[in-house]
């Protein structure tokens, strides 16, 4: 059985630039045919209780949901997953930190939207290396001259692979784009053990082309 896993999206609930209702993700997930999602709220972790109750709702039936987090580091922003708060994780922090902190307790870190706000992403890989378990090939807001840029480090990079995912913020927007792995993804061990062993293929929804912004995957 494959997954099919949003692993990058944003709820009214903790991120203010999202107009998505913890709800709405649940209806809007279902009907782009995701088993799993990850929660990924700006420098914010939702907290595990009320996963569980997301989890728990008959509607949520048959449908993973999961914590992460996007945080805001100096260098850009970076989804993590893995981590079981953010004591010592504030905006603004460097990557060099934050990769320490992620690598500590065993979690995964996928860059969110490389090139994006003109980041210098080779400058990034050429100080770190490529520490990542991924990169973000296509989102609502990867353009087309990014997913260029990004697949040139995937070649250059082979034990990195590029994801698919949504950055919802918006109703319909989630699963525009996805990650289809090819194991299921039931608990946030198996998206961590997913990501580091780069599993994944990027995909675009047939049905939902409004938002993939540079085109679907081929």
């Amino acid at each position: 059985m494959t997954a099919r896993i949003d692993i990058h999206l944003h709820t009214n609930r903790y991120s203010p630039d999202s107009d998505i209702s913890p709800e709405q993700l649940i209806v809007d997930a279902k009907a782009a045919g995701l088993t799993a999602l990850a929660i990924t709220e700006h420098d914010t972790l939702w907290p595990i209780e009320e996963l569980a109750e997301l989890n728990a709702r008959p509607e949520a039936n048959g449908l993973t949901i999961l914590g992460g987090v996007e945080v805001s580091a100096m260098e850009g922003h970076f989804l993590c997953f893995g981590l079981p708060h953010l004591n010592d994780i504030q905006p603004g922090i460097l990557l060099k930190d934050l990769l320490k902190e992620v690598q500590g307790h065993g979690g995964a870190i996928a860059a969110a939207h490389p090139f994006r706000w003109d980041q210098d992403f080779h400058a990034i890989i050429d100080q770190h290396g490529p520490v990542f378990q991924a990169l973000e090939l296509a989102s609502k807001n990867v353009d087309s001259e990014s997913r260029i840029k990004v697949e040139s480090l995937l070649k250059r990079y082979p034990k990195l692979f590029g994801t698919g995912s949504s950055d919802a913020h918006q109703p319909g927007q989630i699963g525009c784009y996805f990650t289809e792995f090819k194991t299921p993804i039931k608990s946030l061990s198996d998206l961590i053990e997913a990501l580091k062993q780069g599993q994944g293929v990027a995909r675009h929804h047939s049905n939902n082309a409004l938002w993939q912004q540079s085109g679907p995957i081929a």
